[in-house]
């Protein structure tokens, strides 16, 4: 691995990260187009990386920054 966080799925423990930890729902903050907010997203609590689901990501995110530019 070229050292950046991997994702696997296990049965027993759900979703966990490249270095092992399990993810898990975490209030993180969120910077975007300037404006901060927060929200659960899930995050390995051994290493800091947070899931960013696609559907997010190019889903609701966009739409917000759509609207963001119309103003």
């Amino acid at each position: 691995m070229s050292g950046e966080p991997g994702l696997s799925f296990q049965d027993d423990a759900g979703w966990r990260c490249g270095c092992g930890g399990v993810l898990v729902p975490t209030k993180v903050a969120a910077l975007y187009m300037g404006s901060r907010f927060e929200i659960e997203l899930p995050a390995c609590p051994e290493c800091g990386f947070v899931l960013v689901p696609e559907e997010l990501a190019t889903g609701r995110m966009l739409e917000v920054e759509k609207i963001l530019e119309d103003k």
